[in-house]
């Protein structure tokens, strides 16, 4: 599995130490996110931005695509109506043998809509007690754990 991150340095730490303990592959970073080795993130990360191999993508929409063609299914987190729920995907790369590559947006905004229609899936967490989403590093988290192989 491999997430794709957009986002704050905090989050970004905090994604790679998910990353890291639940054992992802590698972790590809858009062009716009910050940077994992900023020293704010490699704190959070508690150093493991340099145990997970990790790569910056130049043009976001054409590496996208090579990722895809590189036989990866891609997962954009997103509250869209449409969206297949975290289980329903887990079930799906787990049963299959599928590879995921997980999408996460920026805090707040979320992924762009170009992102979003790009994907091969959107997929989301269900929610309780009027809660509509999680911050970024906690999503990761859960969806790393319910990808897993």
């Amino acid at each position: 599995m491999q997430p794709i991150v957009a986002g704050h340095h905090i989050n970004v730490g905090a994604i790679f130490r998910s990353a890291a303990a639940l054992d992802v592959d590698a972790v590809l970073v858009t062009p716009r996110c910050a940077d994992p080795l900023y020293r704010r993130a490699i704190r959070v990360s508690m150093g493991t931005v340099f145990q997970v191999p990790w790569v910056r993508l130049e043009h976001w929409t054409a590496d996208l695509q090579t990722v895809k063609d590189a036989g990866f299914l891609t997962a954009a987190m997103a509250l869209k109506d449409d969206s297949l729920t975290l289980d329903q995907l887990g079930a799906r790369v787990r049963g299959s043998g599928e590879k995921l590559a997980l999408i996460l947006g920026t805090e707040g905004n979320g992924l762009g809509e170009a992102t979003i229609h790009h994907a091969d899936v959107t997929v989301k967490i269900p929610m309780s007690h009027g809660v509509d989403s999680l911050n970024v590093a906690a999503a990761s988290a859960v969806a790393f754990w319910e990808t897993r192989p």
